[in-house]
């Protein structure tokens, strides 16, 4: 044990010198906060991590027949290894490491067959495609093509593609497709057309014979590549204006498959009727909070909120300030530890209004991504922008965005548990963040009635996001009424509804990414009521505990927060929930 002599000798010398009074706060932690690697699951689920990397590095081809088979053999290899390792003998924090790695895996491979589902159903919006994509797999298995037989498959190809849109443009309806599987089948073909152009481009101009083959069957399947994607997208989908928003939802069997990896007992419809009474709880508060304003009701206090935005070129300013606001709060109440290198590692962009299309709001993580007009918008989208970016909103945002949110969370996840990046959740990190806003709501952080509407808005749209973003996957609401429930009872601009409706549905986020805010909040909420209210830790210890532990569902952090790991698998029975409230 040398190197545990050591870390204690360098202690020892470390207590026998004090800090010089006034001295800067050392940016080095305290050596006894300095993890040492005891557990013998860590490794294993980096090399797994570092496998799959390199395995999706190489396999990188849009609806890939082999990039399936290549993940589904490393996942299945792994489920063997991992069985070979008896977890009652292991520590708690390995059984935990061994029931989440095995979870993961047999995760992954649901969904190999659900995304190899998706691609069937489209399949027939999509004659000849699947001959492209092994095209693109065998050049990155470094196999080397034939020219002849590569213009052949190309030609034959483009005249399947020709021939369907000849009959779809005929009658739009000949298939009976859905607008959702159209603009399904549009994104499989904007995949495949770029996989197809790095294919073409390895080759060409470098192999004599590949190109005099090649050129012209890759140049006019391009162009019909690219047409096809515009049919389907603009006259299946009916997307050919970009303000329509469409989604692919998922079903409830899949919603149903989803939460239990996510160890939710809930079922949608449930979680939906928790978030009708978290709404109503916020409508309850606003109208306490109008009523201190002096305003009629919570709608028109709202737009009182709204007007109190910062002058044009200070939102900056506002952001650094209530920052620090957040960062002397948590310190003085000793609620979390920041370590003095966290306070101000984070660096700070204004989003383009591009982005803002779709990112009407702040982001953050490792920095933060500021939202605010520019003087290139239309004036109405500026209004809209200011009345939406206000000081009171942005004050919620900001420490939901940095401390003690995201930006804290990164902070440790690349310092404590690093291989538990594996099985991240939006219901650890969003859940994270939004149960910081209801601890400090309880905490009375909301010194005036401004500041209390400014947390119950973003408290509202968490409740809404679960009712519209279900409804949605359960078929029950369309993109069109998830904008109307933002706007009405919400009180959104109608154009930020809109880009945080698109900004859900457009696939760039799980289905669950949305509801995983507040549902993660309650479950972080339900821990704390558990094991700090009761007096079985203090705030601090609570909340680094958490965040030392790295990601996981919210309640395996349950089960290593009480020791109560299962030999067996972690099970999806935790109320956290109370309907009778």
């Amino acid at each position: 044990m040398p190197h545990r002599r050591l870390l204690a000798s360098c202690l020892a010398a470390a207590l026998a010198f004090p800090a010089v009074a006034g001295a800067l706060p050392s940016l080095a932690p305290p050596l006894a906060q300095m993890p040492v690697q005891t557990q013998v699951m860590a490794p294993v689920v980096a090399r797994f991590r570092a496998d799959l990397g390199s395995l999706e590095r190489v396999h990188d081809t849009t609806a890939g027949t082999r990039r399936e088979a290549a993940l589904r053999r490393l996942y299945t290899d792994w489920q063997q290894r991992l069985a070979q390792i008896d977890p009652a003998g292991l520590s708690g924090e390995d059984r935990l490491d061994h029931a989440l790695f095995r979870r993961d895996l047999a995760y992954r491979l649901e969904q190999l067959d659900f995304r190899r589902g998706r691609f069937t159903d489209a399949a027939p919006l999509l004659p000849g495609v699947a001959a492209l994509v092994d095209l693109a797999e065998a050049r990155r298995a470094l196999e080397y093509p034939d020219g002849r037989a590569s213009a052949a498959t190309l030609d034959r190809t483009r005249q399947q593609l020709a021939d369907l849109q000849a009959r779809l443009e005929k009658d739009p309806k000949a298939l009976g497709t859905s607008p959702i599987l159209a603009y399904r089948a549009a994104g499989l073909v904007d995949g495949v057309r770029k996989d197809l152009k790095e294919w073409h481009g390895f080759h060409a101009g470098y192999d004599p014979e590949f190109t005099w083959w090649t050129r012209q069957p890759y140049e006019a399947l391009d162009k019909q590549l690219e047409a096809h994607a515009k049919l389907l997208r603009d006259k299946l989908a009916g997307a050919s204006d970009p303000e329509t928003i469409i989604g692919d939802p998922i079903g409830r069997d899949a919603l149903l498959a989803a939460l239990r990896h996510e160890l939710i007992p809930y079922t949608p419809e449930q979680l939906m009727d928790l978030a009708e009474r978290e709404l109503a709880w916020c409508e309850a508060e606003l109208a306490k909070a109008a009523a201190e304003m002096g305003a009629r009701d919570w709608k028109a206090a709202l737009e009182q909120v709204k007007a109190l935005h910062p002058a044009p070129g200070d939102q900056p300013r506002l952001v650094v300030e209530l920052a620090d606001e957040a960062i002397d709060y948590l310190v003085a109440n000793d609620l979390v530890t920041v370590p003095e290198l966290a306070k101000r590692d984070w660096r700070m962009t204004m989003l383009s209004p591009e982005f803002q299309l779709q990112a009407p709001f702040f982001l953050g993580g490792q920095d933060v991504w500021v939202a605010y007009p520019t003087d290139t918008m239309p004036h109405e989208k500026k209004l809209m922008a200011l009345r939406g970016n206000n000081r009171h909103f942005s004050r919620a945002v900001v420490h939901h965005e940095l401390i003690p949110g995201h930006h804290l969370q990164y902070f440790y996840n690349s310092r404590y548990q690093t291989h538990r990046e594996l099985f991240d959740t939006p219901f650890w990190t969003e859940g994270w963040a939004l149960y910081w806003e209801f601890r400090l709501w309880d905490r009375g952080f909301a010194k005036t009635p401004e500041d209390k509407i400014g947390m119950l808005f973003w408290r509202s749209h968490r409740a809404a996001r679960i009712l519209f973003s279900l409804g949605f996957h359960l078929g029950k609401m369309t993109p069109d009424q998830s904008v109307d429930l933002l706007v009405e009872r919400v009180g959104h601009e109608r154009e930020n509804a809109r880009a945080e409706v698109r900004r859900s549905f457009a696939g760039d986020y799980g289905p669950l990414y949305q509801i995983a805010y507040m549902i993660g909040g309650l479950q972080f909420r339900a821990l704390h009521e558990e094991f700090v209210v009761s007096g079985k830790m203090t705030e601090r210890e609570f909340h680094d505990s958490i965040l030392m532990g790295g990601p996981m569902p919210v309640a395996a952090v349950r089960a290593r927060l009480s020791g109560d790991v299962p030999v067996q698998d972690l099970r999806a029975d935790w109320r956290f929930y109370d309907f009778r409230r």
